[in-house]
């Protein structure tokens, strides 16, 4: 087999596509065939589930037509005309179709008519090609762009998307030769399509976990939304322009990854950030209070053998210099501390040298014993934390990325002292225990805890990392530039006097 890497500028990655269209709007299907008719089942899923091979796969035979679909579907995005877009892979045309109604949570009836080949082959050939969709207010516009092509001959419109509000009226239909030839319901597909990983992922991982998360399909869902109540474009640091910026230490230790992330978000809200490598603190090259702030930075400590963050405060712990050094930094309320994800952990194994921080919990390993990868809501609670003046009832989507990110308090009375911020919630913004939607199994919902002053707070969430909209795998049509989380670090430069 030939395997060809290939690598190119972008010079938007806004205008990028995926399967997923806004149910709120009508749409389009449109079936863009490479193979001109063909329908060759060869090495397809198909063929496997029938424990077959069989004897010819597909192929591209008119080099011209990839070349041309490549111009339509980036003259398409440039023109903001294309609303998703799926690739034919395996399971053909009727699990692309698939995918795109259960990402989008939308019915839809499919009319295979262009086709008078056998409708499992028209329904499952692998053959190049892909399905987009498009707002039917832009489908004359496609229709005009396509003309000038001659693969326009083997694109066809192949159905109109169901926007019935209740999920469980939503059908994937397909209809071949004037007949319907298949109708079930998405949440009985999408139960199957889910199966095999979640029987998978039950001998893998905890299995109460993976049936909670399983269980939620067909449960009516809203899906992420976000609650914003403030105006998070607005630069509250305009004040501050002409002044001096402040140093702020992002910290990094042996394996810490997000150092980066961590320095532009300070950067972009006013500081002049500073690279601080533990080995340079623990020669006594550089001293904590020469910034007015610090941002421990999230990772894999010394590959956290050790026990996640642990062994990096135990560099400090067991030095004395370094460790009077924090102590004295921790003193100075007017100094701010963040610590986000193995930061988070690190600060946590401190609590002996940071005022205000004995009800802060432990983080142990998830309740689904896996690392967690997700973008998860939560809701910014009413206090004193610096970090989020003004963001108090938000609920905001935001990165996670760990494995040991549990919180665990020494007792439920300790819990109820302790200065929580943040809260892991479900869609409704209603603070929950249920997976996925506290994604590690921290007690008492906990995303965030600051001590009691609240200058210094720790989050095992990334938000460093979703600072920008753009930054986001996901975020509402109507956020640009900022994304929320950028209010934190802008309230962190008003902080600082």
């Amino acid at each position: 087999s030939l395997l060809i890497s290939a690598f190119t500028n972008v010079k938007d990655i806004t205008k990028s596509i995926t399967p997923y269209f806004d149910n709120n709007n009508s749409h389009s299907l449109f079936y863009l065939d490479l193979a001109a008719g063909q329908k060759r089942l060869g090495a397809s899923s198909l063929a496997q589930a029938y424990q077959q091979l069989g004897d010819v796969v597909p192929d591209l035979d008119n080099v011209e037509y990839m070349l041309e679909f490549w111009q339509i579907i980036q003259s398409a995005i440039s023109q903001d005309l294309l609303a998703a877009y799926h690739d034919i892979s395996d399971g053909g045309i009727f699990t692309t179709i698939l995918e795109m109604c259960i990402a989008s949570q939308a019915g839809a009836t499919v009319n295979l008519d262009f086709s008078s080949k056998q409708s499992l082959a028209v329904l499952f050939s692998e053959e190049l090609g892909a399905v987009i969709a498009v707002t039917q207010a832009n489908c004359e516009q496609f229709n005009q762009l396509i003309e000038q092509f001659a693969l326009s001959q083997h694109i066809y419109k192949i159905a109109d998307t169901d926007l019935a509000n209740d999920l469980s009226d939503k059908t994937l239909k397909f209809i071949h030769n004037g007949n319907q030839i298949f109708a079930q319901s998405l949440i009985s597909l999408q139960q199957q399509w889910s199966k095999t990983s979640h029987l998978m992922a039950s001998l893998r991982d905890n299995p109460q976990t993976c049936n909670q998360e399983f269980a939620l399909i067909g449960n009516d869902d809203q899906g992420l939304s976000p609650k914003v109540a403030f105006n998070f474009d607005e630069s509250i640091i305009a004040p501050y322009i002409n002044t001096s910026r402040p140093k702020v230490a992002i910290l990094r230790e042996q394996g810490v990854n997000g150092q980066k992330e961590m320095a532009m978000a300070f950067h972009r809200a006013g500081f002049d950030s500073y690279d601080v490598h533990m080995q340079d603190l623990l020669a006594g090259k550089i001293n904590l209070m020469d910034y007015q702030g610090m941002a421990v930075c999230g990772g894999f400590s010394y590959g956290d053998v050790l026990g996640a963050g642990k062994g990096w405060a135990n560099s400090i712990l067991f030095h004395q210099a370094t460790k009077q050094q924090f102590r004295q930094y921790f003193a100075d309320s007017t100094k701010f501390t963040l610590g986000v994800c193995n930061g988070c952990q690190m600060l946590s194994a401190l609590t002996e040298l940071i005022p205000g921080s004995k009800h802060w919990p432990v983080f142990v390993k998830n309740t689904s014993e896996q690392f967690e990868a997700r973008f998860s809501a939560i809701k910014i609670n009413q206090t004193n934390s610096i970090f989020f003046t003004g963001m108090q009832g938000a609920q905001i989507p935001v990165a996670i990325s760990h494995g040991e990110g549990r919180a665990v308090f020494a007792s439920a009375d300790v819990a109820t002292k302790a200065n929580i911020t943040a809260s892991y919630v479900d869609n409704n913004g209603v603070a929950t225990a249920s997976y996925p939607f506290n994604p590690n199994g921290s007690q008492f919902a906990t995303a965030a805890i600051a001590n009691t002053s609240g200058n210094v707070m720790i989050m095992m969430p990334h938000p460093e990392r979703v600072f920008r909209a753009v930054q986001m795998s996901w975020h509402p049509q109507q956020w640009q530039h900022n994304s929320p989380w950028m209010r934190m670090f802008y309230n962190a430069r008003s902080f600082v006097k």
